[in-house]
């Protein structure tokens, strides 16, 4: 099959497309990443269409406008990447086209009464689902968060009805999509997954770990993401303002929102924080963790979940993402409700006080745990294609995918 990706940034895009490409599958990648920057990735500049200057405009507006308080900025941008996408998509025939919803209308309009089958990809729940998650959040911290805009939500449920079928990546993102009326029969679920070879520990850093839980010393407790409030950050306060740091040592590695600054500013004396670590570095960053906390809000998957699990680190997360596809409760790590600090706070003490179960369950996570690597993720989104491409205009949500936790 010839399939194109389009996508305005990187995100799993260049992951899935260097997977499908070993496997054999015609890709073409459609990027305002620069060609060179998408080679660090692993693709052949033969396979990258690169419409560099809406990538350079959108880090300059986003550099002026950090709190992304020009929504004009926001239609002029999308609209404008969906346009040369759409005639770049026109030049060629594909027997799949996968754009991320945001910048795929103009692409699927100008695709509709065709014979290529259109599967949207959208990372995170219903964008009317996260939109109320986000405006509760800014009812209960007080801060004003960077919601999806009433152009944006028009615009991605135009996608939603226009698209042969919608990718989704956990059970929490594909449950939001039937609780806003998308037919489940239009949805594919197809989790994420991370490099093996990349994140998996030597045994050596497995057997560090459970020697320095062993030993009692303070609980290393790691959170690598965006520190907002919809990955949880006010949750994460509250947690570290609860368990103080005479047996807890917090590390929160990620970048740094200006709606953090003052939560940041008021945890710098307890909480170690470092800016964002290039994908390469983030194996180090994991070894130094006992404990993933990940007390997120929404999550169409957080992919540093399959990081930390691949690195044999005990996971504590919520419902609302890929959490409880991956986590086997007890075994693996922990779901707990979303907004609810006491509830992560009373694992983390059970964590200190039962030592020398979380130096086991770290062991049986390396010996036993295999999160999907990108190849899984390859494979079942050809057998997605494949099916829709022989079924269209139906599309029938895939079955569980291997790698998976029940």
């Amino acid at each position: 099959m010839k399939i194109a990706i389009v996508v305005q940034g990187r995100f799993h895009a260049f992951h899935l497309a260097r997977a499908l490409l070993d496997r054999g599958s015609d890709v073409t990648v459609l990027t305002n990443y620069p060609k060179w920057a998408v080679a660090r990735f692993g693709l052949p500049g033969d396979k990258v269409r690169s419409y560099w200057p809406n990538g350079v405009l959108t880090r300059l507006v986003s550099r002026l406008d950090p709190g992304s308080t020009w929504r004009g900025g926001e239609v002029w941008l999308h609209t404008m990447f969906g346009r040369w996408a759409a005639r770049q998509l026109a030049s060629d025939r594909w027997d799949v086209v996968h754009p991320w919803s945001g910048v795929a209308e103009e692409s699927l309009r100008s695709l509709k009464g065709t014979r290529t089958l259109c599967l949207l990809m959208r990372g995170s729940a219903h964008i009317r689902t996260q939109a109320e998650l986000l405006k509760e959040e800014e009812e209960r911290t007080g801060v004003r968060q960077d919601r999806p805009s009433l152009w944006r939500i028009a615009r991605e449920e135009r996608e939603y009805s226009l698209a042969d079928g919608i990718v989704v990546l956990s059970t929490f993102a594909h449950r939001t999509f039937i609780s806003q009326g998308v037919p489940p029969e239009k949805l594919r679920f197809i989790p994420l997954g991370a490099s093996l070879q990349t994140f998996r520990p030597a045994p050596e850093i497995v057997r560090g770990r459970q020697r320095r839980l062993l030993a009692g010393g303070p609980l290393r407790v790691l959170y690598v993401g965006t520190m907002s409030f919809q990955k949880g950050l006010w949750d994460m306060a509250q947690v570290v303002k609860a368990l103080g740091t005479e047996r807890f040592a917090f590390q929160f590695v990620g970048p740094q929102p200006p709606e953090a600054r003052a939560v940041l500013s008021e945890l710098r004396p307890a909480v170690t924080i470092i800016s964002k670590q290039p994908e390469a570095e983030l194996p180090g960053v994991y070894a130094w963790g006992d404990v993933f906390l990940f007390p997120t809000i929404q999550d169409g998957f957080a992919v540093v979940l399959a990081h930390a699990t691949a690195a044999a680190l005990p996971v504590l997360t919520t419902t609302n993402c890929s959490g409880p596809d991956l986590l086997r409760e007890a075994d693996s790590g922990w779901i707990v409700p979303i907004r609810n600090p006491e509830a992560l706070a009373e694992r983390l003490r059970w964590c200190d006080g039962h030592r020398s179960e979380l130096a086991t369950m770290v062991g049986r996570i390396h010996e036993h745990f295999h999160p999907r690597d990108w190849s899984d993720v390859a494979t079942d989104f050809e057998a997605a294609c494949q099916r829709g491409v022989h079924e269209r205009p139906g599309v029938v949500m895939s079955t569980r995918p291997r790698g998976v936790a029940r």
